[in-house]
Parts: C-alpha cells; sequence; structure tokens
C-alpha cells in the first residue's frame, strides 16, 4: 500500500492511501479535519482530532470510528508518523460532527442522500431513473446507458439465483464474480481493473457496449445454468460461474477471431466518453 498519495481539497493537501486488497480510499483524518476547520498547522489540527474523537466516543460513536486504523505517512517535515486515517464511510460520520460552514454542502449531501433512498425503497422505479439521469450526466451516450441498465437487471436475476442456491453475500458474490470474468475474459477482476487503469470505479461503467454484451451473455449464462444444474454448494456454484463465462468466452475469441483484433479495451469511462465527444465535435464541424 502506497501511504504517500496527496489528494486536494480545496488546494488542501489531504493525505491518502489506497488499500488494493479492500479497494478502497483511506484519508488522513487530521489532514480533512484541519481543511475543514482552517486550523493554522498539523498541531492544531491534531488537537481537534483528539478533542473531537472523545467527543464522539463519549456520545457511543461506531467503535470503528473512534478506534481508527493508523498508518505511517509523511509528516510536514519528512519524517513518517503514525496517524488516524479513515475510508470514504467512516470520513462522512467524522464530518456530521465537525461545525464548520466548510462541512455544511457535505452534511446537505448526505440528508439528499438519505432522503433519495428512503424515495427509492418505495418507489424503486426511481432508482432506475436517477441512473438515467446520472449515466446522462456523465457524457454516456443512450446507446450505452440502455445496455448497461439492461446490465444491470441480468446482473441482478444473477444475483437473485445465487441467493437461492444459498450464496453469500459479500465474499462468496466476489469469488463467483470474479470465477465469471476469468473465464470470459482471460483475467481476474482485478486485472481487467489495472488494464483500464480503475481503482475502486465500477468495472462495468468504464466498459465498451461489446465488453458489456459479453459479460451479459456470461452472467446470463451462469444464471441459466445454475437454474438447469441447481447446484447445492458453493465448489458447485463455481464450477457453474466458469461454465456460464466459459460460453461468452467462446463468443469473445470467435468475434476476434472474425475481426482480427482484440475486442476488451483497456480504454475507460472518460476516455470513451473524449471519443463520443470528439466524434460529435467533429460531425458539428463537417455539417
Amino acid at each position: 500500500m502506497d501511504h504517500d498519495k496527496i489528494q486536494l481539497f480545496e488546494d488542501q493537501p489531504i493525505r491518502s492511501a489506497w488499500d488494493e486488497e479492500k479497494e478502497d480510499w483511506l484519508f488522513s483524518i487530521v489532514d480533512v479535519v484541519g481543511a475543514l476547520t482552517e486550523q493554522p498547522n498539523s498541531r492544531h489540527a491534531s488537537t481537534y482530532w483528539a478533542v473531537l474523537k472523545n467527543r464522539l466516543k463519549e456520545e457511543g460513536a461506531n467503535q470503528l470510528l473512534t478506534n481508527c486504523k493508523q498508518l505511517k505517512m509523511k509528516a510536514t517535515d519528512g519524517k513518517k508518523r503514525l496517524t488516524d486515517v479513515a475510508d470514504t464511510e467512516q470520513l462522512l460520520r467524522v464530518i456530521q460532527s465537525i461545525p464548520s460552514p466548510k462541512a455544511e454542502p457535505f452534511k446537505l449531501w448526505l440528508a439528499k442522500i438519505g432522503r433519495e433512498r428512503i424515495e427509492e425503497t418505495a418507489d424503486p422505479e426511481l432508482t432506475i431513473d436517477r441512473a438515467l439521469e446520472t449515466y446522462l450526466r456523465k457524457g454516456y451516450s443512450r446507446e450505452w446507458i440502455n445496455q448497461r441498465l439492461q446490465a444491470i437487471q441480468v446482473r441482478k436475476e444473477l444475483t437473485d439465483e445465487w441467493q437461492d442456491r444459498g450464496v453469500k453475500k459479500g465474499a462468496e458474490f466476489a469469488i463467483l464474480t470474479d470465477e465469471i470474468t476469468k473465464a470470459w475474459s482471460g483475467m481476474t477482476t482485478r486485472q481487467y481493473k489495472d488494464l483500464k487503469g480503475l481503482k475502486k470505479e465500477n468495472l462495468r461503467d468504464n466498459m465498451t457496449t461489446t465488453e458489456l454484451v459479453l459479460n451479459m451473455l456470461a452472467e446470463t449464462s451462469t444464471a441459466e445454468i445454475s437454474k438447469t444444474e441447481q447446484p447445492e454448494t458453493f465448489e458447485e456454484n463455481v464450477a457453474v460461474a466458469q461454465t456460464g463465462g466459459d460460453v461468452a468466452g467462446i463468443a469473445r475469441k470467435a468475434l476476434e477471431d472474425r475481426i482480427g483484433k482484440p475486442v476488451i479495451s483497456s480504454k475507460n469511462a472518460s476516455q470513451l466518453n473524449r471519443v463520443v465527444t470528439d466524434l460529435i465535435s467533429d460531425i458539428a464541424q463537417k455539417s
């Protein structure tokens, strides 16, 4: 894990580290607190965080928050010292407790997200509508978005089938997904993300239309084979996932042989969207 990465918040440096295993960012709490409360230096920021942490303990805050993980990070004097770090969820909880004008936008955003989740529980169709709006704002084409929404439905049908077979969410879902990805693409999910230069981003959101279609074929094949074979153990589910992935793997190789080039792309969403934008610009200039 690289502990010396720097990210900026309103031009303020925030020390961070990428946890490869958990695929999550960890941030220096002292740096975030210092930036939000406009402390004059790191010593004052550390004092502020120590007081805030004690207050959170007294309020009965989650132990994971008050007993934060520590990492050695480079201090202002160049020496590496242990400092409290937090993942995104923990950090948002800290921000909620900071009485600062700079923290208000985060608090308003959290309240908005909470309201939307409650609304989506009452009317699940809102989830699809908001996903469509989000993808449009990010610059995706409507054709890609339609394919992505279909992929979400295929994924839901597969995970429902896994739950019916007693597969547990979390680690077991991840293992089966990895087996499917390896079988059709020839790479693990992590290797596939590395190819596209991704960290925590969703892999499917960074696939081309062809990659999405092949991934959908792999997942729907796995679901259909599972319904037919009705695996009872996790090992049997792994075998089904590999077989379902192989179906799409055969299709990928046949397509590549036909067109004479790989269909798996190293391009991520930002690069793909730039290609679409440039294409639209070129057409506009010629017309």
